[in-house]
């Protein structure tokens, strides 16, 4: 078990913590077609899998950690000593070509911008203000652990449909998409819905039961919304309270619920 490096809007830090929800006690590979923070991944850290995110810099920064982590470490510990308003504007404005140096940036703004938010312009431009953190490099982050953790698995960067209908009987598929709903009034829907809409949450669903019928083991995270709901008559449905955190002002972060639909354990 390792920390997850990345601090992720919906990421699943809060989850791995709590007693009401499990995993399966046996499965093959661990297959996880939405990444992000890769919080469950890290806690499970599985024996065999694949991993998979449409972010192509969040999959390089995941490749990089698995193939040269003191490397990568050097580079965050240099980013920690320039730590600055106009280092972080100016590290955001360029984009450098070596994949070490993408991922220590994509690092680097990920726990120095607002709230770890990921957030692209029209131009695919990263576009997310500084945040108040002083500390971005952590003498306790594991990397090399990390990077041992990572070896174990495959890494890709494609779509979510094409990794789950890999999956065989008994691998266990850990789902935790987007979460748009049908009529976007879920507080995720401004972040998401360009990325993530209604189609692909039924195409979503779909891919999941076809998984369901071949034995995989399944369990997705999501809005917990009546019209998400609806899309896994066969899984079970459990509730789960938590604390919204797209608040800037932690005051105003309200008590929330997100669903979980678990099916074939």
């Amino acid at each position: 078990m390792a920390e997850p490096f990345l601090k992720w809007v919906g990421g699943k830090r809060w989850l791995v913590k709590r007693s009401d929800w499990e995993l399966p006690e046996q499965f093959s590979a661990y297959i996880e077609p939405f990444l992000g923070g890769g919080s469950v991944f890290f806690s499970v850290a599985p024996k065999v899998g694949v991993l998979n995110d449409r972010n192509k810099d969040l999959m390089n920064m995941y490749r990089v950690l698995r193939d040269h982590p003191e490397e990568l470490k050097e580079q965050m510990k240099e980013h920690q000593f320039f730590h600055s308003e106009r280092h972080y504007y100016d590290v955001r404005s360029q984009i450098p070509t070596d994949k070490i140096e993408c991922a220590a940036r994509f690092l680097y703004l990920n726990r120095a911008c607002w709230n770890g938010l990921y957030r692209v312009n029209k131009l695919g431009e990263f576009n997310v203000p500084k945040g108040t953190k002083t500390k971005v490099f952590f003498e306790t982050d594991d990397y090399v652990g990390a990077s041992k953790i990572l070896r174990n698995v495959k890494l890709k960067s494609t779509d979510f449909e094409e990794i789950i209908d890999e999956a065989k009987t008994d691998d266990f598929i850990f789902v935790d998409p987007p979460y748009t709903v049908k009529h976007n009034l879920n507080g995720f829907a401004k972040y998401n819905e360009k990325i993530f809409n209604w189609n692909d949450q039924e195409r979503l669903a779909r891919c999941v039961k076809r998984a369901f019928d071949r034995g995989c083991k399944v369990a997705v995270t999501n809005a917990d919304h009546e019209s998400v709901r609806e899309l896994y008559p066969f899984a079970r449905y459990t509730q789960l309270s938590r604390q919204s955190i797209l608040a800037a002002d932690s005051q105003k972060r309200s008590e929330t619920t997100e669903a979980l639909f678990t099916c074939n354990y």
